[in-house]
């Protein structure tokens, strides 16, 4: 007896819709953005979006030139123009539910940022430590 023939997988994708839909969404805010005129958002990158498994949700991560300082005035900013950045994503995204915007500053790059100027104003120090004739005072 012939055993039954293996059903292929019907998504030759390697992940998950979810992670192909916030790429899809990345582009279309990032397009978006250029668009809107308001002057809060001229330096803003969005940098990632998390869609939730049943893409209802999308928390959409920022980074900007004026850093943490700026980080209230950008999400109010974004706030203010979701209905508009999710309208786009409707037009734009063949999906039969568009997710529910929410923003945040990228953390990420910024702990980058601060481990990259400690390790920059560490360098003289371990110059001069590995300098030949250097005693080790630990």
């Amino acid at each position: 007896m012939a055993s039954p023939p293996r059903r292929r997988p019907t998504s030759t994708h390697r992940y998950p819709r979810s992670a192909r839909l916030g790429v899809s969404l990345r582009q279309v805010i990032a397009d978006e953005l250029v668009r809107i005129d308001d002057e809060r958002l001229t330096f803003v990158t969005i940098t990632t979006i998390d869609v939730d498994n049943e893409m209802n949700r999308a928390i959409v991560y920022f980074d900007s030139l004026s850093g943490e300082d700026g980080d209230d005035e950008i999400i109010a900013a974004l706030s203010d123009h979701r209905v508009r950045l999710q309208g786009a994503v409707a037009r734009q995204i063949r999906s039969k539910k568009t997710p529910v915007l929410t923003f945040r500053p990228d953390e990420v790059i910024r702990a980058a940022e601060r481990i990259e100027q400690i390790l920059r104003t560490d360098a003289p120090r371990r110059r001069v430590a590995d300098e030949p004739g250097a005693e080790d005072t630990a």
